[in-house]
């Protein structure tokens, strides 16, 4: 049997809200910009996607305009991450390798622009552990269809989604697999939901994490 663990990103497997506000604020100086990003900001907007995101910071300008904006801004991050990377939870690579010598697929979904998770695995040196990547930036999805189609290339019979918020929850429940709350994060999900208080809790909770 075929069991996979997909993993959100952000507030899942790292928090790298510090650098995108640097990369993002490093872009706005260089088109002359007036706006600069908080930290506070990044996280309020982490699990979104891009055309979100780009309505909500950028309010005053034509969908068209905030979305070139924030593709600047994107790219500029995606290469300052590649830089410095961000700040990994205590424990990750241990209990990626952990899970890897149990025998389940690792991957990871998230709503983030291509180049992101690939500066994230590049500068941390993560890749080895992970099996398949899916973004919305790639597809133009939502992370609901983009779980499913992961789950479906790669013949899952099994499957959980690690994620921190509300959206994460409900891409779960869209693409009709487990969820496993990683309560550390950014974000709260309905009371009852199974959850993890620290990304080292997934060596120990095998068991109850997958259907039989």
């Amino acid at each position: 049997m075929k069991k996979g663990i997909l993993f959100d990103l952000d507030g899942t497997l790292w928090d790298s809200a510090e650098g995108v506000a640097a990369s993002w604020n490093l872009a706005l100086e260089r088109m002359n910009r007036p706006e600069r990003m908080t930290e506070e900001y990044v996280h309020s907007v982490m699990g979104k996607t891009m055309d979100v995101i780009a309505q909500m910071t950028f309010p005053n300008e034509q969908p068209e305009e905030a979305e070139r904006i924030m593709d600047v801004c994107l790219n500029t991050e995606n290469e300052y991450l590649r830089e410095h990377g961000g700040r990994l939870y205590e424990g990750l690579e241990d209990t990626l390798k952990a899970l890897k010598e149990k025998g389940f697929f690792l991957a990871i979904v998230s709503n983030c622009q291509e180049g992101y998770i690939e500066a994230f695995l590049e500068y941390h040196g993560l890749g080895k552990y992970f099996d398949d990547t899916e973004n919305f930036g790639h597809t133009r999805r939502g992370k609901g269809e983009n779980i499913r189609l992961v789950a479906e290339r790669n013949h899952l019979d099994a499957a959980v989604y690690v994620g921190d918020t509300m959206g994460d929850w409900e891409a779960a429940m869209e693409a009709g697999v487990s969820f496993l709350h990683a309560s550390y994060g950014f974000g709260t999900v309905p009371e009852g939901t199974r959850a993890i208080r620290d990304i080292r809790d997934l060596k120990n909770t095998e068991e109850t994490m997958l259907p039989a």
